[in-house]
């Protein structure tokens, strides 16, 4: 089975609806109001959960920012998953 990555991006208020935050895959693209009640990051994970039950995609996820702002969602099955080393220095 092949995965798609999830990536999430707010957006600000505009002139007749509040901020949101996107989150897309190759699969299509869902939109959540920005919920002022969670944190951020929380608003990006609920976003990328809602895509991902949309498409029923299971299992586990991990999630890192970009450096072009948002983030960043990748399902990891188990016996699948693999750790990046900590470079010292």
């Amino acid at each position: 089975m092949i995965f798609q990555a999830i990536t999430t991006k707010y957006y600000g208020p505009a002139n007749v609806k509040g901020s949101r935050i996107k989150a897309t895959a190759q699969a299509g693209t869902v939109w959540l109001e920005y919920d002022d009640g969670l944190s951020s990051e929380q608003n990006h994970n609920a976003a990328a959960k809602a895509l991902a039950d949309r498409y029923g995609w299971s299992g586990g996820w991990i999630g890192g920012g970009l450096s072009t702002g948002g983030n960043c969602y990748v399902n990891v099955e188990a016996g699948e998953a693999f750790s990046i080393a900590k470079r010292e220095g």
